[in-house]
């Protein structure tokens, strides 16, 4: 039997409210992989945290089940849940050694002294702490402080770990080595991992599936790179990486595609969800996607723009450019030898394939 496409955890009709009457979840429905890696993905108030709460069993739903392995957890304790978790703080006993630390959750499930001994062990060699047991959690770095709380969360080998904004203290080298860290860790263990961030590079580098969240809404549920390519609507396409919108009106629909009036151009896009003609829509288009100079193809928007700013970045230049009365529109130059020099109060030819031209719901 295929264990991959088993169901480990799910929100069925979940709803949560603080206060009785404003919903902070609102509906979710929601199945999680056994041994996926799925990031809760949000602004700050959009719900990602609470539905992990609700997971953990520090907060009870409000409507709906939430259930693991098939057995419903509204009445079931936190501590006998069977969950590891990493939070921001730490939150190490201060008072204990790393070894005793991570000892601590065997000892509660009354696990024998060489049991103990060997999983310590094991999740120590995984973090790359063997030499660090005897010490107290305030003589360690941040990183390594970090690293042993994830190995007190797999120390007892959990089905699942949650973990809530786990590098958010860190910084950004340090980071990006502990996403890889813990993406290499889920990878060799199999463990089902629930993420919350507000950081989408970290949800992009790390994840299986990401669900976006807003006002209580997944938005989407989908791969990074679906996710990046084909934003199912406006708050998407905004929230996961650059991305430069126009405000238009269908002028003509065919098939898939259409053509939008936006200011006095028409500009040929992906009908996301065939909206019809006459439909207010917002253009979505990421910066990399724009080519400049383009070679004059059936299928391409091509437009004349001027240069407004040049930022270099190392391994691309970002240009602000103003076409259609925009003037934040963003085209991300790659630093190769091929680019000849763009300067400020230039007018250039740029263009972008019209598959690469998302129309979403009006924002």
């Amino acid at each position: 039997m295929n264990m991959s496409h088993q169901t480990l955890v799910e929100f069925i009709n979940v709803q949560k409210t603080y206060d009785g009457t404003e919903l902070v979840i609102k509906d979710l429905n929601l199945k999680i992989k056994k041994g996926e890696f799925l990031t809760l993905l949000g602004p700050s108030g959009s719900g990602k945290t609470t539905c992990l709460m609700m997971l953990a069993g520090f907060e009870t739903p409000t409507h709906g089940k939430v259930m693991l392995g098939g057995v419903e957890l509204n009445n079931v304790p936190p501590h006998k849940r069977g969950i590891g978790m990493v939070f921001q703080n730490y939150a190490l006993f201060p008072h204990m050694s790393v070894y005793e630390n991570l000892a601590f959750p065997l000892e509660v499930r009354k696990f024998s002294a060489n049991a103990v001994k060997t999983k310590v062990k094991k999740v120590l060699e995984m973090v790359e702490l063997m030499q660090f047991g005897s010490r107290r959690p305030a003589q360690l770095s941040g990183g390594q402080q970090q690293r042993v709380a994830l190995a007190r969360a797999l120390v007892f080998e959990p089905d699942l770990v949650l973990m809530d904004e786990p590098l958010g203290a860190l910084d950004k080298n340090l980071r990006e080595q502990m996403q890889y860290e813990i993406k290499h860790i889920h990878e060799n263990l199999g463990m089902t991992v629930v993420y919350v961030t507000h950081d989408q590079t970290e949800a992009l580098t790390m994840s299986d599936r990401i669900a976006v969240f807003n006002d209580g809404i997944i938005k989407q549920l989908a791969p990074p790179n679906e996710l990046y390519e084909k934003p199912e609507n406006a708050f998407v396409a905004e929230f996961i990486g650059e991305n430069n919108r126009f405000k238009g009106t269908i002028k003509e629909t065919k098939g898939s595609s259409c053509l939008v009036m936006v200011q006095d151009n028409l500009i040929g896009a992906t009908n996301v969800h065939e909206q019809p003609k006459g439909s207010s829509v917002t253009l979505s288009l990421r910066p990399e996607r724009i080519i400049l100079n383009p070679k004059v193809e059936t299928e391409m928007n091509i437009f004349e723009a001027e240069v407004l700013e040049l930022i270099y970045l190392g391994d691309h230049i970002r240009c602000r450019m103003s076409i259609c009365k925009n003037d934040d529109f963003i085209v991300k130059i790659p630093n190769d030898h091929t680019n000849n020099s763009l300067n400020k109060g230039d007018v250039v030819t740029i263009g972008w394939q019209v598959t690469d031209c998302r129309a979403l719901n009006a924002i």
